[in-house]
């Protein structure tokens, strides 16, 4: 998959492609239902499969004050569309002259003569230009004019509920991942560098791999049974694991963390790249009131999340 950032950086055999239009925040199974679309038309043309998305997120140009709220920051999207087999990541730039292009002028220069898009396809909801002025009507409108096809997937429900980011953060604020990774179609993941922490972990038999959340949405705090898959490095491949994420309150701390224990495990991962995916909520954070106690409950969690992820080989 190429990723762009400026429509320029298009190779001219990847011009002409069906492209999918969104945020896709998740890649939950409703934008699959979006990205497939634009895939197939693709196919059937036989020209190239893309996906149309901003980057940083909108929501975080005009509200920067505001919590994180991202299932799935830039990178962890760009692996999850390369898996769906886009050809094309156009990854455009949401700055204030993209914010005040109003939503016909958005058509014609960006999708026809940036992108040169011979296709595109949006959900039922879908918005666009300044004041979110345009929608899937002037979409056609503007493609009957300017000669490209539009398709508007319908709303996508799930027993009459419908797949959404919003849905899936509240999934994740309650800690319930299983019904997430439902609407997902695959497990909600935390992926970044691993950072050096205190290594306290070590000194009671039990080290961990420490990652920042950055921009992810905070789920429910607590301890996960988790898959850890390092993404590079002499280690590279999938583990299983046992995780906390919170402010350790044992040891006085605010800012929130992500520790993660691999099972059966051992080597140095400092600087690889990781990716944790939480698949069942195990018990809530909470002070223990010394290193013992703690390392009691953590040998407890690591048997639970071992037996919890015995029919758990693989990503959701």
């Amino acid at each position: 998959m190429h990723v762009i950032r400026h429509t320029e950086d298009m190779a001219t055999a990847e011009r002409g492609g069906a492209f999918a239009l969104g945020n896709f925040d998740g890649v939950h199974l409703g934008h699959q239902q979006v990205i497939g679309s634009a895939s197939a038309l693709a196919a059937e043309t036989s020209v190239p499969s893309g996906v149309l998305i901003f980057e940083p997120h909108p929501q975080q140009y005009f509200f920067p004050e505001k919590p994180f709220f991202r299932l799935t920051p830039f990178r962890a999207k760009t692996r999850l569309l390369e898996r769906l087999g886009t050809d094309v990541l156009a990854a455009l730039p949401f700055d204030a002259t993209m914010a005040e292009r109003s939503a016909e002028s958005f058509v014609r220069d960006i999708l026809v003569e940036g992108l040169g898009a011979s296709h595109i396809v949006v959900g039922y909801d879908f918005r666009f230009g300044k004041g979110r002025a345009g929608d899937g009507a002037l979409l056609q409108k503007m493609g009957g004019e300017l000669g490209f096809g539009v398709t508007i997937v319908d709303e996508v429900t799930n027993g009459g509920e419908t797949y959404s980011s919003t849905r899936i953060r509240e999934c994740l604020a309650v800690g319930d991942p299983q019904g997430a990774a439902r609407l997902l179609g695959h497990w909600w993941s935390v992926e970044t560098h691993i950072v050096t922490g205190d290594q306290r972990g070590r000194t009671i038999g039990f080290p961990t791999i420490n990652l920042p959340l950055e921009e992810h949405v905070e789920p429910a705090l607590g301890v996960y049974a988790v898959l850890i898959e390092i993404e590079d490095g002499l280690h590279k491949g999938m583990y299983k694991g046992v995780a906390n994420i919170g402010r350790r309150p044992t040891f006085n701390k605010s800012d929130v963390l992500l520790e993660a224990h691999l099972l059966d495990f051992e080597g140095d991962l400092y600087g690889a790249h990781a990716a944790v995916s939480f698949v069942e909520y195990l018990r809530p954070e909470r002070k223990f009131d010394g290193l013992d106690s703690l390392k009691a409950q953590i040998a407890l969690d690591s048997d639970q999340a071992r037996e919890r992820l015995k029919k758990v080989d693989q990503p959701w």
